[in-house]
């Protein structure tokens, strides 16, 4: 339980440094950041495939390419209807008649997606550490951590960019982090109640990182005209990860 909850806290922690990164760095060129935020999109595609879908389909047994598959789609759709509630929040909270600065209220609501989106990453991790194998939940935990670095970076600089002081930025950070996790303990608490719903719960947790990388982090970084160098490094991430799973 105790490496569960440092894991956790080191999760929800890189999202701070990636933050804190963010302030140092907040004149990196856009080239830049589409390369950093294409790393992550490496390092998560391959965290999702080596320490969810394929634990998924050996645990599955006979069933388990049915239950992987199924998994995966419901971990994608569950993000997709969290992606369309944003803009229903949004305008719940009345920022479409003028309660915030257009500009800042849009970043807020991307900051909102973070967030969102960290949720289910934690999920994956706690669900790791749920399946009893300490390397795999370590893989999939260092994989988080390594793209959630880039992913504080980006939030920061249009943060303070629309007006938002550099603590209240910092905070706002933190607590996209912190989400993560709650997440994680979810996760850990839910396979281990039931190795029963294991192999769902890994299928599920990749689908919606899966889905977070195809919808979110390569569309980001493919339109600006660093559609090659950002490749290369998500080939690049995706590696590292690969090194890792044979290490651990």
């Amino acid at each position: 339980m105790l490496i569960v909850l440092l894991c956790a806290l080191g999760v929800g922690g890189a999202t701070m440094v990636g933050g804190v990164l963010g302030f140092l760095f907040r004149t990196i060129t856009h080239k830049a950041s589409d390369a950093v935020l294409s790393f992550a999109a490496g390092v998560s595609f391959a965290s999702a495939v080596l320490g969810l879908i394929l634990p998924s389909l050996e645990y599955g047994g006979d069933l388990g390419i049915i239950v992987c598959i199924l998994g995966i789609f419901s971990g994608a759709l569950c993000v997709n209807l969290l992606d369309k509630a944003v803009p229903f929040a949004y305008k719940f909270a009345g920022l479409d008649d003028g309660g915030l600065d257009r500009r800042c209220a849009k970043i807020l609501v991307f900051v909102m997606a973070i967030a969102i989106h960290n949720l289910p990453e934690g999920i994956a991790a706690g669900v790791g550490f749920g399946s009893g194998d300490v390397g795999e939940g370590l893989l999939i935990a260092l994989g988080i951590a390594i793209q959630n670095i880039p992913e504080g970076m980006v939030i920061i600089a249009p943060m303070m960019s629309a007006g938002i002081s550099p603590t209240r930025a910092l905070v706002i950070a933190l607590a996209t982090g912190l989400v993560e996790v709650l997440g994680t303990f979810l996760g850990y608490f839910a396979v281990s109640l039931s190795s029963a719903i294991l192999p769902f719960s890994l299928a599920f947790a990749g689908g919606t990182m899966l889905y977070v990388v195809s919808d979110e982090m390569i569309p980001e970084t493919h339109g600006d005209g660093s559609e090659h160098i950002a490749t290369y490094f998500l080939l690049a991430g995706f590696c590292l990860m690969l090194v890792f799973s044979v290490l651990l």
